[in-house]
This record gives C-alpha cells, sequence and structure tokens, in this order.
C-alpha cells in the first residue's frame, strides 16, 4: 500500500490496518462449517454403506463361481466357506473368518450338494446393521432382502 493510499485511508477513518479475523468472522466460519458437515456427514456414510454392499456382492459373485468349479470337479457344491479351498466338494471356498473382505458381511453357504445358495449378513454393529442379508444361489437367482440385486 501506498503513503497516499495510508493517509487517505486515516482521514476517513480508517487508521488501523487488519492483522487476523474477527470474532464475528470466526464464529461465521464456524457455524458455515458444521452445516456443511451436518449435510454432508450422512451422505457419506450411505455412500460408504453402498460401497460395502457393492463388494460383498461381488465376493458372493465370485464364491459363486468358484463353487461351479467345484462342481466341475467333483460333481457336488461345497458346503464349507471357511474350509480351505481344494477344488473338490470336501474343501471349503477358503475365506478365512467366513467375513467379506471389509468385515463388514458374514458370510454363509447352505446346500445339500448338488444345489446351494451363499448368503451375506450384514454383522451386528457394523455401519451395514439392518442393510439386508444378500443372497445368490446356484441358478444364479441374486436378492438382496425382499428384492434382486
Amino acid at each position: 500500500m501506498t503513503t497516499l493510499a495510508r493517509q487517505m485511508l486515516r482521514r476517513r477513518g480508517f487508521a488501523r490496518t487488519s492483522r487476523g479475523f474477527t470474532l464475528i468472522e470466526l464464529l461465521t466460519a464456524v457455524v458455515v462449517a458444521g452445516v456443511l458437515i451436518t449435510i454432508a456427514l450422512p451422505s457419506m456414510r450411505e455412500y460408504v454403506r453402498r460401497g460395502s454392499r457393492q463388494a460383498a456382492q461381488a465376493h458372493l459373485i465370485e464364491l459363486a463361481t468358484t463353487q461351479d468349479k467345484i462342481f466341475l470337479n467333483s460333481n457336488a457344491y461345497s458346503a464349507s466357506v471357511t474350509g480351505a479351498y481344494s477344488g473338490a466338494s470336501t474343501g471349503g471356498l477358503g475365506v478365512p473368518g467366513g467375513l467379506t473382505r471389509d468385515g463388514r458381511y458374514t458370510l454363509s453357504v447352505t446346500g445339500d450338494g448338488a444345489s446351494f445358495t451363499l448368503a451375506a449378513t450384514p454383522v451386528v454393529g457394523s455401519a451395514q446393521d439392518g442393510d439386508g442379508t444378500l443372497t445368490i444361489d446356484s441358478t444364479g437367482a441374486r436378492t438382496w432382502g425382499s428384492r434382486s440385486w
């Protein structure tokens, strides 16, 4: 700022130069940030929930493909999710802990050797709690709760 500009500001009552934020400016910024967080947080949670559901769906499709490979090798489906994968129906699908990769769904398999149903149930207490169970069966039918996916 030039000397002339400073002199003009002093004549008009603006003698002091600003060196920081006023309390009002700071409070305004905090309120705006609070409003943005209040709006954005639920949207972000739903985005994460949807992403985990899609990851679980992809995992179920992978496991169904593995079941088909096992059926081709031994003419029966595996009855174990956590058992070590051996390529035969006496082995398992090789999922350690019986959980999806992000740990938000518990995986299970039911069947009689001639058919199977894989299920991903939300873990209680996780972000997916109450999201509905995902299933896929040996015919390729896929459900999420009461509707298909």
